[in-house]
């Protein structure tokens, strides 16, 4: 059966990893598309990129960057800067993200796309999906589950992947202190279950 090409817009390199097996899994063979422009700053942009090059290296695929504009980020999130973590905000960024995802499958063809956002248990599965049906392309995969957030953490490290320590902007920055105690606590729980 030959694999139906699918866009996977990729947060960063850890949560990629496990979303590619699973992706395969399921016929589809992906391209990695790095848009991203929420990540604060330009610096940790380009070392999650780079992150995600090793992660294209490791499984022979091709790796797509579009230009960084944080401004134009800042511009769509506006009046939205005091939000909470995982409030209204984070609703605005997943919107502009999958938004740049469906256009670049667009642009290159490519007939569907997903997210590896999903991986994350900080991210609300249900509401990304909610984001993505905006789209017809959009297949919407939930990659946390059946291991899926433990088993990245496992490719993670045997990649040697820099794995950061908050979800990416500068307000999510703020808190990140407060995440890594749930990451930690998440991470714990990951290593010592069973299966998700």
């Amino acid at each position: 059966m030959e694999s139906k090409a699918l866009l996977l817009h990729c947060c960063c390199g850890p949560c990629s990893t496990s979303s590619i097996e699973r992706l395969r899994t399921l016929g589809y063979e992906p391209v990695l598309f790095f848009g991203n422009s929420n990540i604060y700053p330009e610096e940790e942009a380009r070392r999650r990129f780079g992150e995600l090059e090793k992660v294209g290296c490791h499984f022979s695929l091709r790796v797509i960057r579009s230009e960084y504009d944080h401004n134009s980020w800042r511009k769509e999130i506006e009046g939205h800067e005091h939000d909470p973590e995982r409030g209204s905000r984070c609703d605005i960024c997943f919107a502009y993200n999958l938004r740049e995802a469906a256009n670049e499958a667009r642009k290159q063809g490519i007939p569907y796309f997903t997210t590896t956002l999903t991986v994350s248990p900080h991210k609300n599965s249900p509401l990304i999906f909610s984001i993505g049906e905006t789209w017809d392309e959009f297949v919407p995969i939930d990659f946390k589950k059946n291991g899926g957030f433990q088993r990245s953490i496992e490719l993670a490290r045997l990649l040697d992947l820099y794995r950061q320590d908050y979800c990416g902007c500068e307000f999510s920055m703020r808190s990140s202190g407060e995440h890594q105690k749930a990451d930690r606590h998440d991470r714990h729980a990951a290593e010592h279950s069973v299966d998700g």
